[in-house]
């Protein structure tokens, strides 16, 4: 029997699988993409079209598709060990998983709490943190901050520290809310102002608020760099700095939130490596398992692993995952880590930005453009649209039109964001801005129709 035809899956799609992050009825006018196969940075379609991935799957696919290295890897560890509780047992690919990345801190941060998804990390070190101040008999402290913009995951808990109101405001009734501080974005900054000084501005006010709430406050979340959902606002790594100094001082527990930003993609392979600092938990997800399989992390100090070493059950950290620690996630991490050691990945991608960079320099002489930014492997502008139908429609707009020429982007709104996979060669790279600059050209000269009318949702 032949295979069903592209239409046929397409159909299919849209009568039983409800897509994520997505209003279905959009769909009527942008197509799915039947997938078929990815090779490197190209995603390919059952009719055989290619497609330059541009922001690595949801920032997920650092090494490109079907990596040989990781795939081989994977094939090894199907045939000893697929999956473990990890309750009463353990296996080699967690073990030195959790040691190779625990090396990489110098061992502040030694121990590490597996899950399957970002949100779920997060809610981890949240529930740690927590837990952590009423076993060392503050249990006043149950309060959290996050930053203007921030995006830390959609589950409930997560919520409670997301300031994207497209995500949290449908289900405010049953979300617990942090506090919400400025954000250190660069693009704030007043006249006469450098990022450093936007910085300390949202850092002094931020001690502001945990000096109003002694006591009170258990943690502060915070995307490092980079605060890629809210749209890609970047900040100096002063703000790092300053906010390790406030959470000692103010004795509150510093997460950092690099599910999206670790793994190399700001230039190191922690963001919080270009502060100097270390917070107090760092969430690990998306690109740990080069985009392969669900797996997420907390890692941790190891006096805050002590405060649960207890014989009291209730003092233990109760939470857990049928998944959590799966072998064959772990393997894709440790093949994942190999790739980063063998190929000097870090050194490369800073020549590979340079080039990136370079072919997209035309932007900054373009008067459609504001804050045309890089930070390590992440590029953003922002679109200027004054009408606000264009505005509400640009980023669907965009990604119908890059589609069209083969590439695939989803703007952020108004931003516009490339977080290619690492495998991308001078040609491709070249070919990806080339790509890009033609799609916002033909957006920005297009008019709009009535096809385009409708509100548009979050284009992550």
């Amino acid at each position: 029997m032949s295979p069903p035809a592209q239409d046929d899956w397409v159909a299919r799609s849209l009568r039983s699988v409800w897509h994520p992050c997505t209003q279905m009825q959009h769909h009527e006018t942008v197509p799915l993409i039947p997938v078929s196969h990815g090779r490197g940075p190209w995603l390919v379609d059952t009719q055989g079209r290619e497609y330059l991935d541009g922001i690595s799957s949801w920032w997920v696919n650092l090494f490109g598709h079907a990596n040989p290295r990781i795939n081989a890897a994977l094939k090894d560890q199907l045939d000893k060990l697929e999956h473990a509780m990890l309750a009463g047992f353990t296996h080699r690919p967690v073990v030195e998983l959790s040691e190779r990345l625990g090396a990489l801190t110098g061992g502040v941060l030694g121990h590490c709490f597996y899950a399957s998804d970002g949100a779920s990390a997060v809610e981890i070190a949240l529930k740690m943190s927590f837990h952590f101040w009423r076993n060392s008999g503050q249990a006043g402290k149950q309060e959290f901050v996050c930053l203007a913009g921030s995006y830390h995951g959609e589950t409930l808990g997560a919520l409670g520290v997301t300031d994207v109101a497209l995500f949290r405001e449908a289900y405010g009734p049953l979300v617990r809310r942090a506090h919400v501080v400025d954000s250190p974005d660069a693009r704030l900054a007043r006249e006469d102002e450098t990022a450093v000084d936007v910085a300390r501005r949202a850092a002094a006010g931020l001690e502001t608020l945990l000096q109003q709430r002694a006591g009170q406050v258990a943690a502060v979340v915070v995307e490092p760099l980079v605060q890629c959902a809210g749209g890609m606002a970047m900040h100096d790594a002063q703000y790092l700095r300053e906010l390790r100094a406030i959470c000692d001082r103010q004795q509150v527990h510093l997460i950092a939130d690099e599910i999206a930003v670790g793994c190399g993609r700001t230039g190191s392979f922690f963001a919080c490596e270009q502060a100097g600092v270390w917070p107090d938990f760092i969430c690990l997800s998306k690109g740990i398992s080069g985009g392969y399989l669900p797996l997420s992390l907390v890692m941790t100090r190891g006096s805050i692993y002590q405060a649960f070493y207890d014989s009291d059950v209730t003092r233990g950290f109760l939470h857990s995952h049928s998944y959590t620690g799966n072998p064959l996630a772990c393997r894709a991490a440790l093949a994942t880590l190999d790739l980063f050691a063998q190929d000097d990945v870090l050194f490369n991608n800073r020549r590979k930005a340079r080039v990136l960079s370079q072919a997209l320099q035309p932007l900054a002489d373009d008067a459609r453009v504001r804050h045309l930014r890089r930070q390590g492997m992440i590029w953003a502008f922002d679109a200027v649209l004054e009408d606000a139908q264009q505005a509400a429609t640009f980023s669907r707009r965009f990604y119908a039109a890059a589609l069209r020429r083969g590439l695939l982007l989803r703007p952020i709104g108004c931003t516009v964001y490339l977080m290619p996979p690492y495998v991308l060669d001078d040609e491709e790279m070249h070919l990806l801005a080339e790509r890009t600059l033609l799609t916002f050209d033909e957006v920005m000269r297009t008019p709009l129709v009535a096809a385009w009318s409708e509100p548009q949702g979050s284009m992550l």
